[in-house]
């Protein structure tokens, strides 16, 4: 039976008749149904199809053993995130997914509109139009016959009057010509004119993006319910090519109320050690696969997670830590107030410390305009959580709960300001100091299966420059 085959069996289960390596046997007494496939087209025919190459069949991805485990182990964690939260006192809450603002303040966003459909909309081409364009062509390509047979008599020097009847003739042609294209030119732009269709037409009034982060929508509940959190898709319009990059990831954000940048970061870590240990507690057939099949040390790192205590250090240490490597160059300047690369971070966690990190206080420039800012006046209340192998997994904050002090970064960034009205309401009437982070699904899957490349653990991985279903 070829590879990808469909079958429907009834029959009776029992243990294997003979001594081979499986554990159950069936026995079929009856064919319900066959689906079969074309073996030379099909691509899972060959043995060990690479996921990098998996993904331009991202359809038929599900039926091979790793990606189904990922799958399995990817529902796991989606099923384990709103039982901790519940767990804990939090509250669901849908934020929305179309906004008008730019969550972060430096994002790159997509846009959303409806206008593209009716202002690229293409009228049938009319009969008379067709004709006129075919006629154009013609009498362009009777130009160069003319231009030929004058050069033709111009050589024979025989017959004057044949020669000033063909300059004649190709004269008027050429000014044939030109009037027709003129007039296609002017009924081009009446037809492009018409076709324009005003932004008041579209369907929302302003500016509407794909959102970033669910978090400044999180604040509205978390200011009037206390602890809150939600996830779905987040979107980023940005170019890169990294394993660490898709255009739409899923992500799990919390906000906590009455809460100040120490406890949003006790809680990522406690939802991080509950989450690791809920893999290896509930998908011991699939974590078995990956040990053998992926790496032999998943297991060991995720428990060490679950029991290690997290290496914490101020953005400033962290740079000076680095300043001192010198056995490695980093594509990247290490310099305070530029922003740790992926590189940087990894380094830390892999070579220097080999516990997860966190680095926190970082400067205001580098991090989102909500931000709490610190008493020094250059660093910020937010906080990475850098997990060894994989990287920043968790990204939270102190927010700022004072009105002048959002009020004047927003001024810095030069947001518009009227845009973020109903984010400055909530400093207006009853501001409360509150803290929370976002943690990236997606990222914890590598974490959970050693996989590197986040778009093989995407079941429809959405890239700059590749999207087919």
């Amino acid at each position: 039976m070829l590879t990808g085959t469909c079958i429907v069996v009834e029959g009776v289960l029992q243990q294997p008749s003979l001594a081979v390596k499986h554990v159950i046997e069936l026995k079929a007494e009856k064919v319900l149904h066959l689906g079969v496939v074309d073996h030379e087209k099909y691509p899972l025919s060959k043995k060990r199809v690479p996921l990098d190459a998996l993904r331009d069949w991202a359809h038929f991805r599900p039926r091979t053993t790793t990606v189904a485990s990922i799958t399995r182990i990817s529902n796991a964690l989606i099923h384990a995130i709103p039982t901790f939260f519940q767990n804990n006192g939090f509250l669901f809450v849908q934020v929305p997914v179309i906004t008008a603002i730019d969550s972060e303040g430096f994002s790159e966003k997509f846009r959303v509109t409806s206008l593209a459909a009716k202002t690229t909309k293409k009228e049938e081409p009319t009969e008379e139009s067709d004709v006129r364009g075919v006629g154009l062509e013609m009498i362009k390509a009777s130009i160069k016959e003319k231009s030929h047979q004058v050069e033709e008599l111009k050589r024979n020097d025989s017959n004057r009057d044949a020669l000033v009847a063909a300059i004649l003739d190709l004269k008027k042609t050429n000014e044939l010509v030109s009037q027709l294209e003129a007039t296609e030119k002017m009924k081009a732009a009446t037809s492009l004119k018409s076709n324009a269709v005003s932004t008041s037409e579209d369907h929302s009034p302003c500016l509407a993006y794909l959102t970033v982060s669910g978090r400044l929508h999180l604040e509205s509940y978390a200011c009037a319910l206390g602890h809150v959190y939600s996830y779905g898709p987040r979107f980023r319009a940005e170019t890169s090519q990294t394993a660490k990059y898709v255009a739409e990831m899923w992500m799990v954000e919390a906000e906590i109320a009455f809460a100040e940048l120490e406890e949003a970061m006790s809680c990522a870590t406690d939802l991080l050690k509950f989450l690791c240990k809920c893999v290896l507690d509930n998908c011991p057939e699939d974590m078995k696969f990956i040990l053998k099949r992926v790496d032999k040390t998943v297991a060991h790192r995720l428990q060490s997670v679950i029991s290690a205590d997290f290496m914490k250090i101020s953005y400033q240490e962290a740079v000076v830590v680095l300043k001192k490597v010198t056995e490695k160059n980093f594509k990247s300047k290490i310099e305070w107030g530029l922003p740790l690369t992926e590189e940087h971070e990894n380094y830390l966690a892999d070579e220097i410390y080999k516990v997860p990190v966190i680095v926190y206080n970082y400067p205001k420039e580098v991090k989102p305009f909500y931000v709490r800012l610190n008493d020094d006046g250059r660093t910020v209340a937010a906080f990475n959580v850098i997990i060894p192998k994989v990287g920043a997994l968790i990204r939270g904050s102190q927010n700022e709960e004072r009105m002048n002090m959002v009020t004047n970064r927003v001024k810095e960034l030069d947001l518009p300001s009227e845009k973020y009205e109903w984010y400055l309401d909530l400093r207006r009437h009853g501001s409360v100091r509150h803290a929370g982070f976002s943690l990236g699904i997606d990222f914890m899957v590598l974490l959970a299966t050693e996989i590197t490349d986040v778009r093989n653990v995407i079941p429809f991985p959405r890239t700059y420059g590749k999207i087919s279903n």
